[in-house]
């Protein structure tokens, strides 16, 4: 009968090798996540902002006043407006309402933009006497505007058309025909103001926030401002 060979030992020896590999295989992850912890989380602490420093950084400027023998601090806050909801008699008005706030969207961009011009134009020409000079910076911003009328505003409705003649009075504080008379002279002015005419246009119509409440109240909800209504 032959010999019998225990195997149990290499067994053994072999399930413990396997362990060992497994084991330092596993090891290797951890230590390779370990490290990558590691340097994030040092990374991540050079990126923290450094605490505040005590001192006038801290420090808010506020005004005082004395009262019951006590100095109150108190600061000017900047106004809110502070609007109801808007409730219509009659879908017919929420949907005017509506298409009027379109319109005023619309056209709002092109009247601060030809306000903004306007004023740049009177610093340009303040700087110098020469008339030449002057008719020169007049003819460089009625390019400009040229170039804004041909590739957008002449795509503008007659509704729209009509509000941007009141909106650029809003932000002129002039209407629209005293600035063409400025810039261009009383002759084209005229011209300008009979061709305005034939498509229901007035250049001389001059915008009253009171008689325009609806719009006024648009421009301020979407928090456009002019340098005389704020």
């Amino acid at each position: 009968m032959g010999q019998q060979i225990n195997l149990l030992p290499v067994i053994f020896i072999s399930l413990k090798n396997s362990t060992i590999f497994v084991l330092s295989k596993y090891m290797k992850y951890i230590g390779l996540m370990l490290l990558f912890c590691c340097v994030v989380g040092r990374v991540w602490s050079q990126t923290q902002l450094p605490h505040p420093k005590i001192g006038k950084n801290d420090t808010i400027s506020a005004y005082l006043t004395e009262l019951n023998g006590e100095l109150v601090p108190w600061v000017v806050l900047q106004e809110v407006p502070i609007v109801a909801a808007r409730i219509f008699e009659t879908e017919a008005d929420r949907k005017a309402y509506l298409r009027l706030k379109y319109n005023v969207y619309k056209v709002i961009p092109y009247a601060r933009i030809a306000g903004d011009k306007y004023r740049q134009l009177q610093r340009d020409l303040a700087t110098t006497n020469d008339k030449g000079k002057q008719k020169e910076l007049i003819k460089a911003c009625e390019i400009q505007v040229k170039e804004l009328f041909n590739t957008q505003v002449k795509n503008l409705t007659i509704t729209q058309g009509e509000i941007l003649i009141k909106l650029i009075d809003r932000e002129t504080g002039t209407t629209s025909y005293e600035l063409a008379k400025q810039l261009k002279g009383s002759f084209h002015a005229f011209m300008f103001q009979s061709v305005a005419r034939i498509f229901g246009h007035n250049l001389k119509e001059e915008y009253d926030q009171d008689q325009e409440r609806d719009i006024e109240a648009i421009l301020r909800q979407a928090g456009y401002y002019s340098n005389r209504y704020n």
